[in-house]
């Protein structure tokens, strides 16, 4: 019998608060799981950024990817890494350089998913050039933006059709100011799409290979207060639905980190924002949620990292897109692209895998966020975004609600209630 080493990079941008949990935990794990008559151990670096020969090796065998979305030296290094040395990435960087919200939105469309109406509009201004010039001149048709807004119906949505994090989102009332934002929107691409009038729930479900997470999320609120802390928000059978929902578009497209946003409007789910390759994983929105998508990074990582999972290189809709040509309600159809997406997720051995080498992950990340090492870890992701006299006043904030959260775990794990698998999909 071997020992063997694991060796996880973590691809960061503006990260602070996870990955400083993630290390420690990893730490206090300190694992050694006995596979195919070996025993596996595990290393964590951060990834560096510098000059790379295309032929060079690479030391990872799984890279957490937080940055290539829009930094292109590191997106070319992993994808020469994807390519040359097996290296399992997250998510899939071509995947993520290609499908924006507009492909999405035309992808779940054809799955027969309940996606708003949505109409791309060309851009209000341009760069100089000669031949785009003469391209207008003759085949750009002019159109009238308010009868547009007239038949989709006011309110309505003015989002980038590429758009992020809010990135120039307004919510448009009338014709006045659906011209207003068109001509404050520049060079951006637009995309123009019907509200959803008269919803009772506005749910983020976050997907990370097999585990699913639903919040409660109130887009009114201040950045910090959007993910609510509500529970018991919607009953199991939606929770599945949503699951359902967002693991085909993360199967899809190859996204093991994703979230989908969807409205409930008269007992019925509208996917409306759900090309987000790149969710949040900071503790100063998530709080409460913090240590559950730590958790989620850790199992998915490690589990990967262990097995040697194989990367999918190349993106296969067609058995997606069988079904949806199939005369089924779309009940039935979800459920089909449901099994497909479980099958790529390899959701039954990942549980198998978590009971069996992770049944201790609960205990030590509740213990964890009970150290003054994690409330360090929130005070510097405050200190990152807030000025110095907030400093003091929002860490105490957010690791508030990180003890009610443990609070809340303990009460779970003293009543003997059993946690979900840990994929988030009902035994």
């Amino acid at each position: 019998m071997a020992e063997v080493t694991r060796h996880i990079g973590l691809s960061l941008g503006a990260d602070i608060c996870w990955p400083l949990c993630f290390e420690a935990i990893m730490k206090e794990l300190d694992l050694r799981i006995p596979m195919n008559g070996d025993t596996i151990r595990f290393e964590v670096e951060r990834v560096t950024i510098e000059p790379f020969d295309l032929r060079q090796g690479c030391k990872y065998d799984v890279v957490v990817d937080r940055l290539t979305h829009w930094y292109h030296t590191s997106r070319e290094w992993i994808k020469k890494a994807v390519l040359m040395n097996d290296l399992y990435v997250f998510n899939n960087p071509w995947s993520v350089q290609a499908n924006e919200k507009h492909t999405t939105y035309c992808a779940m469309m054809r799955l027969g998913m309940r996606i708003p109406d949505t109409w791309m509009v060309p851009p209000k201004s341009y760069e100089e050039n000669p031949d785009l010039k003469l391209t207008l001149t003759r085949h750009a048709k002019l159109f009238d933006l308010g009868a547009l807004g007239e038949r989709l119906g006011f309110p309505l949505f003015m989002k980038p059709y590429d758009g992020g994090g809010w990135r120039g989102v307004t919510k448009v009332d009338n014709a006045a100011a659906m011209k207003k934002a068109y001509e404050e929107s520049g060079k951006a691409v637009m995309h123009v799409q019907a509200a959803i009038h008269g919803y009772d729930r506005f749910v983020r479900c976050i997907g990370f290979g097999p585990q699913t997470h639903c919040v409660l999320y109130d887009p009114s609120a201040p950045l910090h207060e959007r993910y609510t802390t509500k529970t018991d928000f919607i009953s199991k059978e939606e929770e599945q639905h949503l699951r359902k929902i967002t693991l085909t578009i993360n199967a899809f497209f190859d996204w093991e980190f994703n979230s989908c946003e969807a409205l409930r409007r008269d007992g019925l789910w509208y996917p409306i924002d759900f090309a987000n390759p790149c969710p949040d994983s900071q503790v100063t929105s998530l709080h409460w949620h913090f240590p559950w998508l730590v958790k989620a990074y850790l199992r998915w990582t490690i589990f990967c990292a262990a097995t040697k999972r194989k990367m999918r290189k190349n993106q296969d809709w067609a058995p997606f897109i069988e079904i949806a040509d199939m005369d089924l309600p779309f009940e039935e159809k979800l459920e089909r692209y449901a099994a497909i997406a479980e099958k790529r997720f390899d959701t039954d051995r990942f549980d198998e895998f978590c009971m069996k080498h992770l049944a201790h992950l609960d205990e030590v990340t509740w213990k964890f966020f009970g150290t003054p090492a994690a409330k360090d870890a929130v005070r510097q992701k405050v200190a990152a975004l807030y000025p110095p006299h907030e400093h003091e006043k929002f860490t105490e904030h957010f690791w508030s609600r990180i003890q009610e959260w443990r609070a809340w775990e303990e009460a779970r794990m003293r009543k003997s209630v059993p946690a979900d698998r840990p994929s988030g999909k009902l035994p």
